[in-house]
């Protein structure tokens, strides 16, 4: 699962966990960019939009192999990025949302309890400005408007949607 737990040693890491969440995020992105990439440049023109997450920027504890991950779809948006505008000009582009915590099935268990946050969803709501975690269809919007020609001279771009967890010094 790429989870380092409190107890574990940071020096003796599960390499198998760490490698299957790297291969969900990664080969998970490139592979499917490759395959709808390739029908998107025979029309000629079109936008992908990749997910990546606020943790490709800001180390979050415990979930190493998922922050790596990340920073390694930021990697790829913006090499592919300029492969595409050198190739095809503007007119295809890649870009990625950068998602902060939104609660999910995935990771409500995490964050909430029965009667309120668990001590790492109390931990998120103090560091986001917004002090509140978001709600999946926010981000609509941010996709919509990279998917858009509202958005046509934007490339290789990580869109945070975060409520401003990202950019918090904490202070």
């Amino acid at each position: 699962d790429g989870v380092l737990q409190p107890e574990e040693s940071v020096f003796k890491m599960k390499m198998d966990g760490m490698k299957k969440v790297l291969d969900l995020n990664l080969w998970g992105t490139l592979i499917p960019t490759q395959i709808f990439g390739e029908a998107i440049a025979e029309t000629g023109r079109g936008s992908i939009v990749n997910i990546s997450s606020m943790n490709s920027k800001k180390a979050v504890t415990k979930v190493l192999g998922y922050n790596m991950g990340k920073a390694a779809v930021d990697c790829y948006t913006q090499w592919f990025a300029v492969e595409l505008a050198n190739r095809y000009g503007d007119k295809i582009r890649m870009n990625a949302l950068a998602p902060g915590f939104f609660l999910t099935e995935q990771n409500r268990n995490l964050l909430t309890t029965p009667d309120g946050f668990t001590p790492r969803g109390q931990s998120v709501i103090k560091q986001t400005p917004f002090k509140r975690f978001g709600d999946p269809d926010e981000l609509k919007g941010a996709l919509v408007w990279l998917l858009s020609d509202a958005s046509q001279f934007v490339t290789g771009a990580m869109i945070c949607v975060d409520g401003g967890f990202s950019i918090f010094s904490g202070v």
